[in-house]
């Protein structure tokens, strides 16, 4: 019902920007809730910011500051900027999205992922 898919990763220095994109495909694209997730290497997938459909947004304390997320209901898209970027960065980031009110894994959707890589 829903398709999710990341574009934006790539290699950036340490102190640099990179904007990820999600392009949403389906019908509840627009009144679901939004949020960009990363998994590095050995670890497990954290969530590093959301949004929901009146634009309310919350994020981890360790990107607080840095990344903004932003979601152009229009256009089927979320987006996250990312500033100031560190290695601890780098990982594969995820976008995802579900139902508002639920975080069951049952209705969560994900995208195929895109690597950012942060050199020092």
């Amino acid at each position: 019902q829903v398709q999710l898919v990341e574009s934006g990763g790539g290699l950036v220095q340490a102190g640099g920007s990179l904007r990820l994109s999600c392009a949403c495909s389906g019908s509840m694209c627009t009144i679901n809730v939004m949020g960009w997730y990363r998994q590095a290497p050995g670890k497990q997938r954290d969530v590093v910011a959301r949004i929901t459909n009146k634009g309310v947004t919350d994020y981890a304390d360790s990107v607080k500051g840095r990344f903004t997320i932003s979601r152009d209901n229009a256009k089927n898209t979320l987006y996250l900027q990312m500033n100031s970027l560190k290695p601890e960065d780098a990982a594969v980031y995820y976008c995802n999205t579900h139902p508002t009110g639920t975080t069951d894994a049952r209705y969560m959707y994900w995208g195929q992922g895109t690597q950012v890589t942060v050199s020092s």
